[in-house]
């Protein structure tokens, strides 16, 4: 069973029918043109940034990556 009783041979051809009716040229700039919708749609609904998220992450803090021996203070030699 595929998505919502639909095989994925069944979505294949339907997929093979699209692009022989369509052609790949303008399949591909359909793609493009809604994209393009999504991100106009986006920036109208209140992001002004473009592509930068709503919440900007602080800056300058790293994570030191190395590992540090700790010597346990009990420990004498």
């Amino acid at each position: 069973m595929g998505f919502g009783g639909i095989s994925i041979w069944q979505l294949v051809i339907i997929l093979l029918i699209v692009v022989m009716l369509f052609g790949t040229k303008r399949l591909k700039s359909l793609g493009s043109d809604l994209g393009d919708a999504i991100k106009g749609f986006k920036k109208s609904m209140g992001n002004d940034d473009g592509d930068k998220p709503a919440v900007e992450e602080p800056k300058g803090q790293t994570i030191d990556a190395q590992a540090r021996k700790v010597e346990d203070p009990t420990k004498k030699d």
